[in-house]
C-alpha cells in the first residue's frame, strides 16, 4: 500500500464522557493530552497532539512508516479517557483526494476480497467543504461499489469507511480500536490501592484509574515469616496495570511481625477482621504521607467472610479517609472476565505465600462487633503500630 496515494498515517482519538464536562472541558482535555504525551515518551520523537472538536489528532513525523503508526495507535488504546482510537490517513482538503484516498484503503483487503457490505459515513465538521456530508457518502460509496463490487448496508455493514472533514485536513479511515473510556487519569485526584496478589485489587486499581484517579499501590508482605514471592507478584501486577497511567509506584510494608501480635492476641475468630483494620489504619498513615484524598480495595459484598456487610462497615469505622471499593457490586466471575480483558488474570493466578496464610483461623467471624475490635488495638496499641508500619515502607521503582 502505498503511502503516497494515501496521504500521511496519523491517528485519530475519539472522546467520549470529557466531551460532557461543560465549562471544565478544557482542564480535562488538557489532563489527557499530557497523558497521551506521556504515554508517547516511548516511541523516542515528538508526536503534534492537536486538539479539535470531539477529537484529538496525532500527527507524527514526517517518513514515519504504517508499522510505527500501527504501535502508536496500539499504545494510546491504553490511556483512558477515549473511546476509540483510529489509525486514519490525513489526506488533502480537496474531493478528488478524498475518493482516490478511499479507493486505495480498500485495495488489497482480504474483507473486500470476500465481498463484504459497507457503508461510508461522513463528518463534515469544516461546514467550508465544498460537498455536504450526504454528497461525500454518495459519491465515494458509488465509486466503490462501482470498483469493488461490494453490497451497499447502510444500517448494519461489515465495513465503515469513515471520512471526516477537519479544519485544515480531511481523515479517511476504515477500521478501530476501543479505546478504555472513562476520564482521564489525574483529574480526579489521588489514591492509595491496597494491593494483594490476588484477582480483585488489580481490577480494583483498574477501575479507579478509569475514573480518573491517580493511585500508588501499597503491598502488605508477610516478611519476615514469608518469602519475597508475593512483592515480585504484586510487583508484575504493577506493571501491568502501568499502561494505564504511567509512573505507578509500589510501596511495600513488612507486615508479618504485626500479624503475628494479632494472632497472640488471643481472639482467633476476630484476627481477619482485626488484620484489616491494622492494614487500613497503616494504609491511611501512608495515603498522608503521599497526599491520597482515599483508599482503594478490592471487596465484593459477601465474597469471603471479612467481606460481610458488618464486617465491612467494621473496617470503614478503623480510618477516617474514605474507602473506595469499585467492586462492591461484582461477583467473581464479572470480577475474572475483567482481569482477563486488562492482562492482569494470569499474573494473579501465579502461586506465592502470600501474608493472609499467616492468620487463617479455623472459623472466622462473620459479624465483628466495633468494640470488641477496639479492645484488640488497645492492647496492640494499634495506632502506634500503623505509623511504625509505614514508617518501615520501602518503595519498589517500576524499571524501564
Amino acid at each position: 500500500m502505498a503511502v503516497s496515494a494515501l496521504g500521511e498515517p496519523c491517528v485519530l482519538l475519539k472522546l467520549g464522557e470529557v466531551v460532557l464536562k461543560g465549562d471544565n472541558r478544557e482542564v480535562f482535555e488538557q489532563r489527557l493530552q499530557a497523558n497521551i504525551r506521556a504515554a508517547l515518551k516511548e516511541f523516542g520523537f515528538k508526536v503534534d497532539v492537536r486538539q479539535r472538536h470531539g477529537v484529538i489528532a496525532l500527527f507524527l513525523p514526517e517518513g514515519t512508516d504504517v508499522e510505527t503508526a500501527d504501535a502508536v495507535a496500539e499504545r494510546v488504546s491504553y490511556v483512558p479517557g477515549l473511546v476509540w482510537i483510529h489509525r486514519a490517513w490525513r489526506v488533502a482538503k480537496d474531493p478528488d483526494a478524498v475518493l482516490k484516498a478511499a479507493i486505495e484503503l480498500l485495495a488489497d483487503r482480504e474483507d473486500v476480497k470476500r465481498g463484504v457490505s459497507f457503508a461510508v459515513r461522513s463528518r463534515r465538521r469544516d461546514k467550508r467543504f465544498p460537498l455536504t456530508s450526504m454528497q461525500l457518502d454518495r459519491t465515494v460509496g458509488g465509486e466503490l461499489n462501482d470498483i469493488y463490487g461490494l453490497p451497499v448496508d447502510l444500517k448494519n455493514p461489515e465495513l465503515v469507511v469513515s471520512i471526516e472533514v477537519d479544519r485544515d485536513e480531511v481523515f479517511v479511515h476504515t477500521d478501530g480500536l476501543p479505546g478504555q473510556g472513562g476520564l482521564p487519569v489525574g483529574s480526579s485526584g489521588r489514591g492509595l490501592v491496597l494491593m494483594s496478589g490476588g484477582i480483585d485489587s488489580p481490577v480494583a486499581a483498574y477501575r479507579m484509574m478509569r475514573r480518573g484517579l491517580r493511585v500508588d499501590f501499597l503491598h502488605f508482605s508477610g516478611i519476615p515469616f514469608t518469602t519475597s514471592e508475593s512483592i515480585y507478584k504484586a510487583y508484575a501486577l504493577v506493571r501491568a496495570l502501568d499502561r494505564f497511567q504511567g509512573r505507578s509506584r509500589l510501596w511495600v510494608v513488612p507486615f508479618g511481625k504485626a500479624q503475628q501480635s494479632i494472632k497472640a492476641s488471643g481472639q482467633d475468630r476476630l484476627a481477619v477482621v482485626a488484620q484489616r483494620r491494622l492494614m487500613l489504619k497503616t494504609a491511611e498513615e501512608v495515603a498522608h504521607r503521599l497526599r491520597a484524598g482515599a483508599l482503594v480495595t478490592g471487596d465484593s459484598l459477601g465474597q469471603v467472610s471479612s467481606q460481610t456487610l458488618q464486617n465491612i462497615t467494621a473496617q470503614d469505622d478503623a480510618v477516617d479517609l474514605p474507602i473506595l471499593r469499585p467492586l462492591i457490586g461484582l461477583d467473581k466471575t464479572e470480577i475474572m472476565a475483567e482481569a482477563r480483558r486488562i492482562g492482569t488474570l494470569a499474573i494473579s493466578e501465579l502461586p506465592d505465600e502470600d501474608c493472609c496464610t499467616l492468620l487463617a483461623p479455623r472459623r472466622a467471624e462473620t459479624a465483628a462487633k466495633i468494640a470488641d475490635l477496639k479492645q484488640i488495638e488497645k492492647r496492640l496499641d494499634a495506632e502506634e503500630l500503623a505509623v511504625q508500619l509505614a514508617d518501615s515502607l520501602q518503595e519498589y521503582k517500576l524499571e524501564g
